[in-house]
């Protein structure tokens, strides 16, 4: 994201233009570093977000409600307490550093004062700092004040710039003609190292747009130029990044500051997307190992019994030979009349035991052998059947397209405890998760998104509907809603497509089940997602397909 110098000095042109003259009605602090000032213009009531997040830098309009801290934050309450009602008179750059100033003429009952807010976007370094008459009032960020300290940023300090880089300020035409005077290489690099305020990509875009000439004025009328057209750049529907001037393929928009809401909207939807899914499948993790972990004992444990025919052999062989044995024998070998063979088997005793003990005693291991078999056999059942739902959800998760999907999976995670239940809201109740809806040649293709709305899926569909599943892979239910019509070929192979998309299958052709829903079964007891079904025809799916065809919802 170009969060340089050339940029903010457009954005803040379209800021002073916006806002000269408006009054601050209201301050808040949604987020740690983010301030949102309510400014009405004397038209209409705007929002404007300052946002000194190393990711999210930066200052432009936003709209839709933000949910604020019960209690203010100290920075929040001197802003409140300085700025409420005060008047914006100008908006502007700092020389041209990345730095925007918010002039504000600030009256009280008593007195009346300039103030300016500043906002630095410098990435990690990016701050907001509250000044009156060049003092600092307060900042968001403040830093200690010991010797090792290269600014002084707290209460009653002077405000000063950052140290200046190393750089020429390209409105300085003659430092500038001086530095480009028979620039050879490559020239966006040079521009980006040796010019101040410049992001490599802006670099980049005024060595693509130079064509010959004066260079120095070329960069110069290119950095200075009042031109503008927004834009943003996707890949695969995730944004990329911001532009001020407009790019081959990008998104316009009739503002910067719209380009960047749009810009950082998706990617904190996308930040917040990767993060429930990470924690999600750690959560399916964490429950995978430790299933893991119970069958690895109970394996163990049955292991240690699987000797336990041979025991009561043993017990069976000293019972029919007591007349040969006597007390203070420590082995014996006597032949075992169980092999056709008739080979001898060699049989540990305890010598303080008598015959008839040794043999009640191999009884009574080979009884408790058994029974720890026959107890472990159901849990290792149960584990297993665990297992299988657990890698069920991973698929379901790693597909997941929208925050639509991970709430289903998590409502489903929650449901089995896997993960902690989030703190219910007094009045509020969730709305419904829909199923992913579709729609081809008039027929209506129903997704389940997680192992819950699968099984709700089937029990809703008609008994006529035809069901899809990927063959010997977990994946989403698919129903097609037939309403007693035949389903064309080319309605089948898209719902296939779409069963594939959300399988854990990779490729273009993933073999799917299909048949009518009265010939699935969910059995009594079993998982959420699980069923068997009868009278099925296989067709191969193609997840490129799930993209083609109407989606009515998603």
């Amino acid at each position: 994201m170009p969060q340089d110098a050339f940029t903010l000095r457009l954005n803040a042109l379209e800021l002073d233009r916006a806002l000269a003259g408006g009054r601050i009605n209201r301050i808040n602090q949604p987020a740690r570093e983010e301030i949102s000032i309510v400014i009405y213009t004397g038209k209409r009531t705007v929002k404007l977000s300052l946002n000194a997040n190393a990711s999210d830098c930066g200052v432009y309009f936003t709209e839709g409600e933000q949910e604020n801290p019960l209690v203010a934050p100290n920075f929040c309450m001197l802003l409140r307490k300085h700025l409420q009602g005060a008047q914006i008179t100008k908006v502007e750059t700092v020389g041209f550093e990345r730095i925007l100033a918010l002039h504000l003429h600030c009256v009280s009952d008593f007195s009346a004062c300039e103030r300016v807010l500043y906002a630095e976007i410098m990435g990690k370094y990016s701050n907001l700092l509250l000044t009156e008459g060049g003092v600092i009032l307060g900042a968001l960020k403040t830093t200690s004040a010991d010797e090792n300290c290269k600014r002084l940023i707290l209460p009653g300090a002077k405000y000063v710039l950052p140290a200046p880089q190393d750089k020429v300020n390209p409105s300085d035409k003659e430092a500038l003609a001086a530095l480009l005077q028979g620039v050879e290489g490559d020239l966006a690099r040079f521009l980006f190292t040796r010019v101040a305020g410049l992001a490599p990509c802006t670099a980049e875009e005024i060595a693509a747009a130079y064509s010959g000439g004066d260079l120095a004025s070329f960069v110069h009328a290119y950095i200075f130029s009042d031109d503008i057209s927004p834009c943003v750049t996707e890949n695969h529907g995730n944004v990329t990044d911001f532009f001020a001037r407009m790019h081959e393929g990008a998104k316009p928009f009739a503002t910067l500051s719209e380009a960047q809401a749009y810009y950082y909207r998706k990617k904190r939807a996308r930040a917040l997307l990767e993060g429930t899914r990470r924690k999600l499948l750690s959560a399916v993790q964490t429950a995978n190992k430790k299933q893991e972990k119970r069958l690895a004992q109970i394996l163990e444990k049955q292991r240690a019994c699987a000797d336990a025919e041979t025991v009561r052999l043993k017990g069976e062989l000293l019972t029919a030979n007591l007349y040969a044995l006597s007390r203070g024998m420590t082995s014996c070998e006597l032949v075992n009349y169980y092999d056709e063979a008739g080979k001898k088997i060699r049989i540990a005793l305890d010598a303080q035991l008598t015959p008839s003990q040794n043999a009640q005693a191999y009884f009574r291991r080979y009884q408790k052998q058994k029974r720890t078999l026959d107890a472990l056999a159901p849990q290792e059942e149960t584990c297993r059947r665990e297992l299988a739902y657990l890698e069920s959800l991973a698929p379901i998760i790693a597909s997941a397209e929208s925050a639509e999907d991970l709430r289903a999976a998590e409502e489903e995670l929650t449901a089995e405890g896997l993960v902690k239940a989030p703190p219910a809201r007094k009045g509020k109740k969730a709305p419904d998760i829909p199923f992913r809806t579709y729609e081809r040649e008039g027929f209506p293709v129903y997704a389940g998104r997680s192992n819950v709305q699968n099984d709700r899926l089937v029990r809703m569909s008609a008994p006529d509907d035809v069901w899809l599943h990927a063959r010997n892979l977990h994946s989403a239910h698919v129903v097609i809603r037939t309403q007693g019509r035949k389903v064309p070929a080319a309605v089948l192979a898209f719902a296939a497509g779409v069963c594939a998309k959300y399988s854990a299958g990779n490729g273009s052709k993933i073999p799917v089940d299909c048949c009518p829903v009265k010939n699935v079964r969910k059995p009594k007891g079993s998982k959420a997602g699980f069923v068997t079904y009868t009278g099925f025809e296989t067709v191969l799916g193609d997840p490129a397909l799930a993209e083609q065809g109407g989606t009515v919802s998603e």
